[in-house]
């Protein structure tokens, strides 16, 4: 019996950590403005305060130059999912158009779940691309 009520103290004092996962992007949208590319991201993750938080997301190229970076100051506890517009780029001279999101929180990091987008069509799965002029 002590063998099972260690592991259930141990895993109720990690249990909000734990349960909260990774950040996950629900949906990009990528709005052209002239010469210019304006994110806006939508997340969820299980934010569970101070402590465990979804605290960035940023758009990059295939080779990882950072195009566009959103940084999160609070949790969204009570908001979720939540969606944040960031700083509009330009794409680099020669560079393809397919750029990457990434999501990060304050406990596991940049998540190994990223939204590739595919700048030459108007939607993919989870994103869309459209002309503001």
């Amino acid at each position: 019996m002590r063998y099972r009520s260690g592991w259930l103290s141990l895993l109720l004092l990690f249990s909000p950590t734990l349960l909260a996962g990774s950040v996950e992007i629900v949906f990009t949208e990528l709005r052209q403005v002239g010469d210019e590319w304006q994110p806006t991201v939508t997340l969820r993750h299980a934010d569970t305060g101070w402590d465990h938080y979804a605290d960035a997301w940023r758009v990059v190229t295939r080779d990882g130059t950072v195009l566009s970076h959103r940084t999160l100051y609070h949790p969204h506890v009570e908001e979720q999912p939540f969606t944040r517009s960031g700083p509009g780029f330009a794409l680099p001279e020669g560079a393809t158009k397919q750029v990457i999101v990434e999501a990060h929180d304050t406990v596991h990091g940049w998540s190994a779940k990223r939204l590739e987008i595919d700048m030459t069509q108007a939607t993919g799965p989870r994103w869309k691309t459209r002309d503001a002029r």
